[in-house]
C-alpha cells in the first residue's frame, strides 16, 4: 500500500471508486495498485462476506488516501456506486472513476482517464475494451448486441462500449439520473447509466483500456451469471427503448443542431 506521504498528490475533484463484493484476496491488489496511480481512491464493500471489509478497513488505517465504506447487505454494483457517489458529492468531488475490484481493469490507465476528464469535464470519458486471449468469446460476442441497442438508444451518441465499467462520470449528473430512476442498481448499471447521461446530454469521449480476465486459480471471481444477468439486460433495453420513444424528437433535433451529446 502506498504510505502516507508518498505516491500522487490528492485530487481534489476526483476520485477512484471500486465497488467490491466477495472480490476475495483480489481486491487487495486492486487497491494497491489503484492507489500507486490515484489519490483517494474510495472503496465500497457491497455486503461482502468474505472477510475482505476487515482487511481494507485495515489497509485504509495506514492510509490517509485510501477511504472504505462498508454496506451490511449486498445492493448491486449500481447501489453500491450511488452510495459512494453522494458521499463523494458530499465532500466536494466532481467526478469519479469506477473500476471493478476484480483486477480486469487496467490501474496503469487511471491518470491518463483523469488528464482526459479533466481537460473536457462536462464529458464520460469511458473505456473501450482491448481483450485478450483471456476473454471468454462467448461474453466478447455478446456484449455486440448489447452495443448495438445502445447505439441505437442513443441515436448514435458514440458510446464505444456499454458494457466496460472502467470510467469517469460527472458526480452531479450521474447522482441526479441514479435518483430519478428505481433500476441500475444491480449489473444493468453500466449501460443504463451511460444511455441515460448522454439522453441528459453528458457528451461520451472513448479511450482504449486492456482487460485482463483471470482464471479461478489466479484468485479471478466473477459474478456475472448468464442466465439470470441476461434477462435483467433484455428487461433494461425493453425500459429503455420505452423510455427513448418519447425522447426522439428531441434527439433528433439535437443531433441535427449538433448539441449534446452530438457535439464535436
Amino acid at each position: 500500500m502506498t504510505a502516507p506521504g508518498s505516491g500522487p498528490p490528492p485530487s481534489a475533484s476526483h476520485l477512484v471508486l471500486i465497488p467490491s463484493y466477495d472480490t476475495g484476496p483480489r481486491v487487495y491488489r486492486t487497491v494497491r495498485e489503484a492507489r500507486a496511480q490515484w489519490c483517494p481512491v474510495w472503496v465500497v464493500v457491497d455486503g461482502s462476506t468474505d472477510g475482505t471489509a476487515e482487511g481494507l478497513q485495515q489497509l485504509a488505517a495506514a492510509d490517509a488516501g485510501l477511504r472504505v465504506f462498508v454496506l451490511p447487505t449486498n445492493r448491486g454494483k449500481g447501489a453500491a456506486l450511488l452510495h459512494g457517489l453522494v458521499q463523494a458529492q458530499a465532500a466536494g468531488f466532481t467526478h469519479a472513476l469506477a473500476m471493478d475490484a476484480d483486477g480486469q481493469h487496467p490501474a496503469a490507465m487511471i491518470p491518463v482517464f483523469m488528464q482526459a476528464s479533466a481537460a473536457r469535464p462536462e464529458t464520460m470519458v469511458l473505456g473501450r475494451p482491448i481483450f485478450d486471449a483471456s476473454a471468454p468469446l462467448l461474453r466478447v460476442r455478446g456484449r455486440r448486441i448489447s452495443n448495438a441497442w445502445t447505439n441505437l438508444e442513443t441515436l448514435g451518441a458514440g458510446i464505444g462500449d456499454a458494457l466496460f465499467g472502467f470510467r469517469v462520470y460527472p458526480v452531479a449528473d450521474l447522482v441526479e439520473v441514479m435518483r430519478s430512476s428505481r433500476w441500475m442498481r444491480r449489473m444493468d448499471f453500466d449501460t443504463e447509466a451511460v444511455v441515460r447521461l448522454a439522453w441528459r446530454g453528458v457528451k461520451p469521449i472513448n479511450l482504449d483500456a486492456p482487460v485482463r480476465y483471470f482464471s479461478a486459480a489466479e484468485g479471478g471471481v466473477s459474478h456475472f451469471r448468464y442466465g439470470r444477468d441476461n434477462l435483467l439486460l433484455t428487461w433494461m433495453h425493453l425500459r429503455l427503448m420505452l423510455a427513448f420513444l418519447p425522447r426522439l424528437p428531441v434527439l433528433l433535433w439535437r443531433r441535427a443542431a449538433r448539441r449534446p451529446p452530438f457535439q464535436p
